[in-house]
């Protein structure tokens, strides 16, 4: 335990060093002023829309009129815009780009395998569509959406780590957001390319760095909660009769077992870790520490996902309420889509 208090330490004195470009100090000034710590909602979804415009577009469309009527400050889409064999060209990146756009408020995007990585499977280059992805989507510090919110890129705060513009941050009514670039099912350390089995191994030193960045930020702003949102579902589980006890896949070992974990052990805020890939709805605390004792403020929610074209309000309790939960979660139900209850029939 004192080696990882000195550890934090030392890690927030680091982060301190780290100044912001000077066009970005009035971001992050915005950022950390105290808000009112009171009850807000937001929304997230993911692992869709799957299949041709013309047939998963309108049950797609219809749920963002749903979430637009709801009208929350800003919406997570946790990755996969589309099926992993669906066309990886400009042209759907810009048909997804315009789906973005329907939303009134803003919108987060944190990219998924379906994406770009498994674009392989059309004989596509995942690391030009990667490229193409991040010039699109995350060209700017800011988010998508009609009413965009302004976000701080890990580079801008670490430019060491020049490539990873989607892993984005921002604070809203005291509690930090912050999104990391993760792939199912594997993180792409099981490609058959080496070049990409190399990005996989980068990309995860950068996300266990802004993880890292992002628990000592939250220390610094005295948040009230940290939550988390990446695509993948990073667990395997080994028992399928204890479908909540899970382990962390090698692939996620710098990212979630080595950093996200013993930091939200050690936290003073809850934590919520928001993804998507398996297509099932779910809220539970199934992390587990060394010692295989549960991580008690650390929760994970799945998003829906295809045939499931629904979306989940997570609201943020009150502050300073030690007697209530500090999330809750309730389903944002589509009328044009399958019923929850449906066996499941997921495409790759």
């Amino acid at each position: 335990m004192n080696r990882r208090r000195a550890a934090l330490g030392a890690l927030s004195a680091l982060l301190g060093q780290s100044a912001l470009p000077a066009h970005a100090a009035p971001t992050l000034l915005a950022a950390a002023a105290p808000a009112p710590f009171e009850p807000f909602e937001f929304v997230a979804l993911g692992d869709m829309p799957y299949g041709p415009d013309a047939i998963a577009g309108p049950a797609y469309r219809h749920l963002v009129d749903q979430v637009n009527a709801l009208n929350p400050p800003f919406t997570l889409h946790v990755g996969d815009f589309k099926d992993g064999v669906a066309d990886c060209g400009d042209a759907e990146y810009a048909l997804q780009q315009r789906n973005f756009q329907r939303f009134n408020q803003a919108l987060v995007y944190t990219p998924g395998d379906n994406d770009w990585f498994d674009c392989q499977r059309r004989g596509d280059d995942p690391l030009a569509r990667l490229a193409a992805l991040r010039q699109r989507f995350f060209a700017a510090p800011r988010s998508l959406g009609q009413r965009p919110i302004v976000v701080q890129r890990q580079p801008d705060a670490m430019p060491e780590f020049a490539p990873y513009v989607e892993n984005l941050r921002w604070t809203h009514r005291g509690v930090l957001f912050a999104t990391f670039h993760t792939v199912g099912p594997h993180n792409g350390v099981d490609a058959p390319r080496a070049a990409v089995r190399a990005e996989a191994q980068a990309r995860e030193a950068a996300n266990a760095a802004w993880i890292a960045a992002a628990f000592a930020l939250a220390r610094q702003q005295q948040a009230r909660a940290l939550v988390l949102a990446t695509q993948a579902e990073t667990l395997i589980y080994p028992d399928p009769a204890k479908p909540h006890k899970g382990q962390v896949h090698p692939g996620f070992a710098a990212s979630v077992e080595r950093t996200l974990l013993p930091l939200a052990e050690a936290a003073p805020f809850p934590v919520l870790l928001i993804h998507g890939d398996a297509h099932h709805h779910i809220v539970d605390r199934p992390f587990r520490n060394p010692q295989g004792q549960p991580i008690v403020n650390l929760w994970r929610m799945e998003v829906f996902g295809e045939p499931r074209v629904h979306a989940v309000r997570v609201r943020i309790g009150p502050a300073g309420d030690a007697s209530a939960e500090p999330f809750g979660f309730s389903p944002v139900w589509n009328p044009l889509s399958p019923d929850p209850r449906m066996p499941r029939q997921v495409r790759p």
